[in-house]
């Protein structure tokens, strides 16, 4: 079985972006980008649709401790998760140490090759 993830206390670094635990600070970015229209139709996210809602998902990212926040020249534009597989639903993946990565990164920076050096970080 997969050991459980916390991300609280990990800082990564690329040439670009900083991968780092969320902070409450973080909210408003984090609302900027995910109110906007298709930005999360990949993932499964709907369109944040007010600050309120961003600060709930806020914080399950800070208590669930799974989640990065993706930070380009001091501004907030990702949430990129490490998460456990689930053995339940794939139990010939139970003896397996990986994981899935899923994130959802502000329009405003698509198609710059940000995700795959995020991504090759991790």
């Amino acid at each position: 079985m997969n050991v459980a993830i916390d991300l609280s206390n990990v800082v990564l670094k690329t040439e670009r972006l900083i991968l780092r635990p969320w902070k409450e600070e973080d909210l408003y970015d984090f609302y900027e980008y995910a109110s906007v229209e298709g930005v999360g139709v990949m993932a499964g996210w709907n369109r944040h649709t007010s600050i309120t809602e961003s600060k709930t998902i806020l914080d399950r990212f800070i208590v669930g401790k799974r989640t990065f926040a993706v930070e380009k020249d001091g501004k907030v534009i990702d949430s990129l998760g490490v998460e456990q597989y689930f053995e339940r639903l794939f139990p010939e993946l139970d003896s397996l140490k990986g994981r899935a990565i899923g994130y959802i990164l502000s329009k405003d920076y698509w198609g710059q090759g940000l995700m795959p050096e995020a991504v090759k970080e991790v």
